[in-house]
Parts: C-alpha cells; structure tokens; sequence
C-alpha cells in the first residue's frame, strides 16, 4: 500500500495509474476513424476503444480539486514514465520519498526539512563564545522534552528542534530528571563533543497542503493556535485539526512568532507547503514556564 503525503497527491496518483493501466499500445495497422456523420471532428471514444488506441480515463488536471496546476506544474513533478508501445514490464511506481508516493509534492524541498520520523538519533553539539548551548527543556510525565531552541544557536545549527524528547546528555539517561537537573547537565558539559540522543518530536506530524487557485490552504489561526477550518479546502480535506498549534512551515520554526509573520510565510511559501502541529494542551505543557 502507498503512502502519500496530501489528499491531492493520493487522488492525482490514482488517476495517473489509471490512465496507465488503460491505455493500451498504439495499433500502426489500425484503420483510420472518422466520425459516422463525415465530419472532421476527433473521434470518440467508443470508436477509439474499438479500434485499439490509447483512451484517456480523465480530462485535464489544469482544474483539479480547485488547486491551480497547470502543464508546467506537472512536467516538473510528474515524472517520465516508459514508452508504452513498447511491451515490456515496468515500474508504474511514481517519484517517491521515504515510501510516500507524491506527485506533486514529491520534490517540494519543505516535505524533506519538515519530515518527523520519531525516530531516535544523535546529535554532537557544542556551546557559543558564551558558554551556552542554546537549548531550554521542560520535564512532563517523566519525559525532557526540548521548549526553546535559541535562533542561531549551536542546539539549531546541530539539528535540535522544539519537542524533540531528550534520552540521554552524554551518557546520562535523563527520564525523570526535573528541568533543572538537565539545564544543570548542559552547564557543566565540555565546550565540544556534547552527545545528546533524543527521539525526534513524538507529539508532532506534518501535514501537507496545497494552495487553491486563489493562494489559499484553508484555515484560520491565533496565537499560533488553528482556531478555525474552510469547508472543502486543503486543510480540511487532508487532516488538518484545529486547537493546534503551529509549530514549523516548510521546516521552518514559527514558535514566538505574530500572527502577521506566520501569515506572511505561509503567503510567500510556494505550493505545496507542509504544517508541522501539535495538540494545544501538550505545546501548553511544555511552554508554560
């Protein structure tokens, strides 16, 4: 079974797999067709069925589920597949990341910075001229989990993030340990080499979104938080919760940011564009001190 990354991707996916599985390979003996009435017209498609050519299942997707895609969109994101007149067997797999089959958003460079695995991995971090590694931590149900990653930090620069749970600090399993035991840890660490293993961001997903023809993905929010879904939009259409809250567009960190900045880089943000979210009452948890 495949998985996809957007309701669009799934249903464009479907028709281009139908489309393949249809056609059939091109008859060089076939007779000409013209229409009964003698016209000049293109032949329809039961006569096209009969006489062995290709017939399209679907229309064009320039207008598809209200998103504006037009042939330059899909040239790029729609890979080449195979001749079909040749016989042969072929891959009808399409463009793939981490198993999610995406032709729209397969090659959105947000997808890749925004992916949460919620797998375990190490970072090496370092601290600044200051002696600071530019991480805060917050202690809930005997879980350290990240609440602040100073911008241009070495925590960024290493690859921490908001929510990710924190194992270990140099060898040193921290479950149970309150806040200012683990701060504590990082203060008295080396200035270089410092191991820190954590579980990439347990209470987040990403969910990708396309914009409509009008530039818009569906949703309203406040403080940061999604107070509000539009009917029949992408939000909606693919997952999207409200009393969430926003924490990355595209990968990028949008906690502690207005309202008007996120706004304004889901604006300039191209389509497709991922929404990394957390349940309120968890992103509250970790940030009420």
């Amino acid at each position: 079974m495949s998985l996809y990354p957007s309701l669009e991707d799934m249903k464009v996916g479907q028709m281009v797999q139908a489309q393949l599985k249809d056609a059939q390979p091109f008859n060089p003996r076939a007779k000409q067709i013209s229409n009964t009435d003698g016209d000049d017209k293109k032949p329809s498609g039961l006569a096209m069925h009969q006489a062995g050519m290709a017939v399209p299942v679907y229309p064009s997707l320039t207008d598809y589920m209200g998103l504006d895609i037009t042939n330059k969109t899909l040239t790029l994101n729609i890979p080449d597949y195979p001749d079909l007149t040749v016989q042969k067997t072929y891959d009808m797999s399409l463009t793939s990341f981490n198993s999610m089959v995406a032709p729209l958003s397969g090659q959105s460079d947000g997808l890749k910075r925004a992916h949460v695995s919620n797998g375990i991995r190490e970072l090496i971090l370092c601290k600044d001229k200051d002696g600071k590694v530019g991480v805060r931590v917050s202690s809930i149900n005997s879980g350290v989990f990240v609440s602040l990653v100073a911008k241009g930090s070495p925590a960024e620069m290493g690859g921490l993030r908001f929510g990710d749970q924190v194992l270990q600090v140099n060898g040193n399993n921290v479950a149970g340990y309150s806040t200012e035991h683990v701060h504590k840890l990082f203060k008295k660490a080396p200035v270089n080499g410092i191991s820190v293993i954590i579980r990439d961001r347990p209470f987040e997903r990403t969910v990708t979104l396309h914009k409509d023809s009008a530039g818009y993905v569906g949703f309203q929010f406040k403080k940061g938080e999604v107070i509000s879904l539009v009917k029949d939009s992408s939000a909606s259409r693919n997952g999207l919760l409200t009393q969430h809250q926003l924490l990355e567009i595209d990968g990028r960190n949008v906690v502690g940011l207005r309202d008007k900045e996120i706004t304004s880089i889901i604006e300039n943000a191209e389509s497709p564009l991922t929404i990394t979210i957390m349940p309120i009452q968890i992103f509250e948890q970790i940030t009420n001190k």
